[in-house]
Parts: C-alpha cells; sequence; structure tokens
C-alpha cells in the first residue's frame, strides 16, 4: 500500500509551497492521491514526489501550466520530449530577444545618440504592388516577412517591371493604438492586374524630412526619435503616415550593421536642414 502525506509534509518534500499545492490541484495538474470528503485534507502518496519535482523544475523554466499538464499527460516518451524540446527552443528565442534589447540598451546609455542627419525631399506619385492589414505591433515581423513574400510571388506573376526598393507606409494608428493600418509596397513601372489580397495602387506625391536607419530595426526607435524631434523642433509635420524604405535588408545580407532603412516623416514644405 503506498504510504500517504498529508500536504504540509508533501510541500517540504518537493520544494512547493501548500499554496501552490492548492492551485496546481484546481488547475488539475497534481491532484492529490486522496482527498477526505468531511475536511478536505488533502493527501498525497510518495510516489507523486518525483512527478511534483518535475512539475517545480518546469515552472522555474517558464513553462504555462496548460503546457505541463500536456506534458505529463503525453502518449508517449517521443510525443513529451517534443513538447519540451518545443518549450526550450521558445525560451532560447525569448533568451536572444533579451540580449538584444540589453546590448541596445547598454549602447544607449553608454553611448547616446549622435546626431542624425536629416534631408529633405519631394517624391512624385508612385505605382505600387501593395497588401495591407490592420497590425498589432507584436505581430508585425511575421506579417512584414509574409506580406513581403506574397509581393515578390506576384511581382514575377505579373511580369510588372521593379521600380524602387521595398517599402512601407505606417498609419498613424498603428503607433498610437498599437494595433494599426499597415501598407507593405513594392514600386512599379505601371499598373497590372493581379489577384488578391494584392492590389496596384498609386501612392500620392508627398514631401519628406529623412534620416536613413543603420542597422537592424530593434534600435529604429532611436532613428524615428531623432527624426521626429528635428521636425517638431521646425514645426513641420503635416498629418500622413510615415514610410519606410528598405535600402538594404536580410535579403541583401546577413550581417545586421549593413542594413540601412529611410525613415520617410510628411511634412509640408521642403528646404534645407538647418
Amino acid at each position: 500500500m503506498s504510504t500517504l502525506l498529508s500536504i504540509g509534509d508533501f510541500s517540504r518534500m518537493t520544494y512547493l509551497s501548500i499554496k501552490a499545492l492548492r492551485h496546481y490541484h484546481d488547475a488539475g495538474l497534481l491532484e492529490p492521491a486522496e482527498t477526505d470528503p468531511a475536511t478536505g485534507y488533502r493527501r498525497y502518496s510518495a510516489q507523486q514526489v518525483p512527478v511534483a519535482q518535475v512539475v517545480r523544475r518546469f515552472r522555474e523554466l517558464g513553462m504555462p501550466l496548460r503546457d505541463i499538464k500536456e506534458v505529463l499527460e503525453a502518449p508517449d516518451v517521443g510525443s513529451r520530449n517534443e513538447m519540451i524540446l518545443g518549450h526550450l527552443r521558445r525560451m532560447e528565442r525569448q533568451l536572444s530577444d533579451v540580449q538584444t534589447a540589453v546590448t541596445s540598451l547598454r549602447r544607449l546609455i553608454e553611448a547616446g545618440d549622435g546626431p542624425v542627419p536629416v534631408r529633405y525631399r519631394t517624391v512624385p506619385p508612385a505605382w505600387v504592388l501593395a497588401v495591407d492589414d490592420r497590425i498589432a505591433m507584436g505581430d508585425l515581423d511575421a506579417w512584414w516577412s509574409e506580406s513581403f513574400g506574397r509581393l515578390t510571388v506576384a511581382l514575377a506573376a505579373t511580369g510588372a517591371r521593379r521600380a524602387g526598393a521595398d517599402g512601407a507606409l505606417y498609419h498613424e494608428d498603428y503607433f498610437t493604438s498599437d494595433t494599426g493600418t499597415v501598407v507593405a509596397f513594392v514600386p512599379i513601372a505601371h499598373p497590372v492586374p493581379v489577384d488578391d489580397p494584392v492590389y496596384p495602387t498609386q501612392l500620392p506625391a508627398a514631401e519628406f524630412a529623412i534620416a536613413t536607419h543603420r542597422g537592424g530595426f530593434d534600435t529604429i526607435d532611436r532613428t524615428y526619435g531623432a527624426l521626429g524631434t528635428h521636425v517638431a523642433e521646425r514645426e513641420l509635420g503635416v498629418d500622413g503616415p510615415i514610410r519606410e524604405t528598405y535600402l538594404v535588408t536580410a535579403a541583401d545580407t546577413p550581417d545586421e550593421t549593413q542594413h540601412r532603412t529611410e525613415v520617410c516623416w510628411p511634412i509640408f514644405q521642403t528646404a534645407s536642414p538647418r
């Protein structure tokens, strides 16, 4: 017969608090071997100690309870290990993101931002193949890659002649509401028929204050800040989407230090920066 343990003894043996054990019971993750129907007292078997220790280690790794439950209920060792490896891969990506943020913050603190050259440019109307959607900031990377993949396929299928670098328009609600309209586009020489969701459209003429961002998108906010400050101090800004033009991207080189993006802020006049 299995030895039954009080919740206090089980807590000490597993380094899981009584509060945590009760929570795991309620979540259907680690149910007691026996619960007294009159008093509600929980008792655990000694055989549950290794399971509880596994749960504790998974929680230390930040694994959600529902994922732990799926691991514990996996039908075989292969399925269980694949679930664990999937979580470890997600953790590795998170660690990479944290390291990138730490590096960016360290550079910002230690070096600060130097002056960002700003130039003005009048851009004529241009035909483009475009894809648009309402996008949350957190979903932009995946949508961006998918959209430019669609545009590349459409460009080849229609035989349209590329007439410039890829670009995107970011409407005000994307910044102010964390979810807003983004338009990815490829300039073309002439409009061509194309299948949904890609469509031809003409971007209107506009005037911009422009700064070139050097490096990956994780630090592009610094270029936005410097350019926006320049425009605000001179009271040049007008309503309209901010345009990004991708001069050098991962398609050209995997070295992010070589990537170049023009950030174009709409203004009402063209003059030499002062």
